[in-house]
Order: C-alpha cells, then sequence, then structure tokens
C-alpha cells in the first residue's frame, strides 16, 4: 500500500484506532473520508480537522451502508481505499443465556458489518488506481481472551474470510491487508485505556504507519507487541499464553 496520493474511506474512525489512522494517512497528504454513527461528532471532528470529510454510517445496518456506498462514491470518485474499521468488544458470562444478545450485536457489527462493506465497496474499488482493502482483525483472532468469546470469534473469522479474500482478488488489481491489532490503549473496552497490558495509542500508530511505508507488499501489519498472540500456535506457547489471558482482564 502506498502512503500517499490516497483516497481512503474508514468507517468506524471517530474515535480509537480508527480515528488515529485517518488523521495520519490526512497528515501524509491524502484525502480521508471518516465514518460513523453519530452525525454530531462527525461534524465535530471536521471543524477541528479542516480537510476531513465525513459520512454518516452504521456498519450493523445494511441499508446505511448502501447510502453512505452512494454517498462516499458521488463524492469522491477517485475513491481507492477501504479500511474497514468499526468494531464493538463486549464481555459475555456464557453461564447466563443473556450473553446471546451481545454474541449477536458482535457478530452483526464486527463480522456481518465489514462482509457488507467488501460487498458494496469491492466492484467500484476493482476499477480504481491502486486499490486497497484493509480488513482490521485481532491477536485475540489467534489465542482468545476468554472473557470476550463472541469478538475473539469474529475476528478469527475476519482473519479467514481475509486469506479467502486475498487469494479470490488476485486476480484484480486490490491489494488485501489484514490490521492484526494487540491491546492498544483505546476506550474500546472499559479500562483498556490505562491498561499496563495495553500498547500506546501514538506508539502503535507510528508501527503501523513505518510498517505500511517500510513494508509496502505485506498481507499482515503486524506490529512487535501482537508477536506472542500471532504466532503463539506456531510457536508452541499457545497453551501458556491462554492460561495467561484466562487469568487477567484487559
Amino acid at each position: 500500500m502506498k502512503t500517499t496520493g490516497n483516497t481512503l474511506f474508514i468507517p468506524g474512525a471517530t474515535s480509537g484506532i480508527g480515528l488515529g489512522l485517518a488523521l495520519r494517512f490526512q497528515a501524509l497528504g491524502n484525502t480521508v473520508i471518516i465514518g460513523g454513527r453519530r452525525t454530531e461528532l462527525l461534524e465535530r471532528l471536521v471543524a477541528e480537522h479542516p480537510g476531513l470529510d465525513a459520512v454518516e454510517i452504521d456498519t450493523s445496518d445494511a441499508a446505511s451502508i448502501a447510502r453512505a456506498f452512494d454517498t462516499v462514491t458521488s463524492r469522491h470518485p477517485d475513491l481507492n481505499v477501504l479500511i474497514a474499521m468499526a468494531g464493538i468488544m463486549q464481555p459475555e458470562d456464557l453461564h447466563d443465556p443473556g450473553f446471546l444478545a451481545t454474541a449477536e450485536r458482535t457478530i452483526t457489527t464486527n463480522l456481518l458489518g465489514p462482509l457488507r462493506l467488501l460487498a458494496a465497496f469491492i466492484p467500484f474499488l476493482s476499477r480504481a488506481k491502486d486499490p486497497v482493502v484493509m480488513t482490521v482483525s485481532s491477536g485475540l483472532a489467534f489465542v482468545p481472551l476468554p472473557s470476550t468469546p463472541s469478538y475473539n470469534a469474529t475476528k478469527a473469522a475476519i482473519h479467514s474470510f481475509t486469506e479467502s479474500l486475498r487469494v479470490q482478488l488476485a486476480d484484480t488489481p486490490i491489494q488485501v491487508l489484514e490490521l492484526v491489532p494487540p491491546a492498544v490503549r483505546t476506550d474500546l473496552m472499559p479500562g483498556q485505556a490505562e491498561s499496563p497490558h495495553a500498547v500506546p495509542l501514538e506508539d502503535f500508530l507510528d508501527e503501523v504507519m513505518s510498517i505500511i511505508e517500510t513494508q509496502p507488499d505485506a498481507d499482515e501489519i503486524l506490529v512487535k507487541a501482537v508477536g506472542f498472540l500471532r504466532f503463539a500456535e506456531a510457536n508452541g506457547s499457545y497453551p501458556q499464553v491462554l492460561a495467561n489471558l484466562s487469568g487477567r482482564a484487559l
């Protein structure tokens, strides 16, 4: 992926990693469109960061995705990058059948949302110049955090789907990237922004942008802190890492 000369749409970019990436790419001279559900927040971010564009989108709603596609592509016919960032992470107690409501919300947002985005945007991007699709999985796709089972499962599904997507789109110009974050100091989970186990957001963004710049043909964007999860099964540390994750909360 090139770091300049892009027009990027990032649904889920009103805070955290998504907003951080949006601002990093904008600083490099790219055109950036952020997406989110809250109109007032989008308007505030556009006012605070001149040059950003914003489009209302709820990635859990198929009709909202369709409307956003029409708006983004009409305003920005040179769109060439989609980063499917939006996601939620919530704890679940599997002793209680009430976990199902959380699981359904998580699957709708974290799995169906990105798939619906891809279905809407891939035909358009296949005709773009230097097109890129970036999915966002997690280190927890490779070793689960037992307190968030549906989150882990959706991210494992995103990883697997991305592998297939890359193979199937090999006959198109679209580059398929997978961003695999570790725990990062954001508000994804309560207390995560202050967690000593999480990577400071700006440090994470520094490393991500460096990887994109120095490894433009990489399939996965892996910062150092996610390696213990990404390669746990391959290096034989999976049981120990799972035990560690079972004993602490982020």
